[in-house]
């Protein structure tokens, strides 16, 4: 990967402020995740050995992450199709193909560090409700990972589909469909949930409500790393095919 075309990206990030997004992606999913949770409840006790069941379920990402993904990645690759960027990148060096995988390493920077901060930030108002038990540290790293994975795969899908269609109200549409797709996920079987991309934020969930009852559970590993194989495949051979394209 050229590092011209990181620089390049990261350049662009800052002209279009998609810092300023990914910001307000991570605002967003603590805000909704707090909003929603048990810890601002009168039943929430931070002496509790469940307690941080409350925390892990208060992440707002399932909300948050599918739209703002898209208008993330759609504004990212939208300025290359209203500045004929795909052509000047070509006669740089740097080919069609070469410039997504560009966007989707610097977006993709963005984005993890953004998804880390706010299982930080999350773990920050555990301490200071004063949840006394254990941190289920584990549990903890593995939700943290399978989010990662899952708006990494996100990202790269509204990436492909931002590409192919300049119209990028199709791929905001296709993100306010996510929405509503990864809303219900956890109110569907799970092999419906491993139908979508989408589906994957229930599938790494750490606690859910089972008969009433908050349990921590153990994220889908196995589902989340398939998704990641499959989606990383699909990314180099999408991108691999627009490197032999002329623009």
């Amino acid at each position: 990967m050229s590092t011209k075309a990181m620089v390049n990206e990261f350049a662009k990030m800052r002209h279009l402020r998609v810092w300023l997004l990914t910001l307000i992606l991570a605002v967003l999913a603590i805000g909704i995740g707090l909003y929603g949770s048990t810890m601002l409840g009168p039943d929430f006790d931070p002496a509790s050995d469940d307690a941080w069941n409350s925390v892990l379920s208060a992440s707002g990402f399932t909300l948050a992450g599918p739209l703002l993904l898209a208008v993330i990645a759609s504004r990212q690759v939208d300025i290359e199709h209203q500045g004929n960027g795909w052509l000047m990148s070509a006669t740089s060096g740097v080919t069609s193909g070469g410039l997504c995988r560009a966007k989707l390493f610097s977006l993709g920077i963005m984005v993890t560090i953004a998804t880390i901060a706010v299982s930080g930030a999350l773990l920050s108002v555990g301490l200071l409700f004063g949840v006394t038990a254990p941190i289920p540290g584990g549990r903890w790293i593995g939700f943290t990972a399978c989010i990662i994975v899952v708006n990494l795969v996100l990202l790269a899908l509204h990436i492909v589909v931002s590409t192919r269609i300049e119209n990028q109200l199709v791929g905001i549409g296709i993100g306010l469909l996510g929405t509503v797709l990864a809303l219900f996920g956890n109110e569907i079987p799970a092999w419906m949930a491993h139908l979508t991309p989408w589906g994957y934020y229930a599938l790494s969930t750490a606690a859910e409500y089972q008969d009433g009852v908050l349990v921590g559970l153990t994220p889908s590993y196995a589902s989340v790393l398939a998704l990641g194989a499959v989606a990383t495949t699909v990314f180099i051979l999408f991108t691999g095919r627009l490197d032999r394209q002329e623009v």
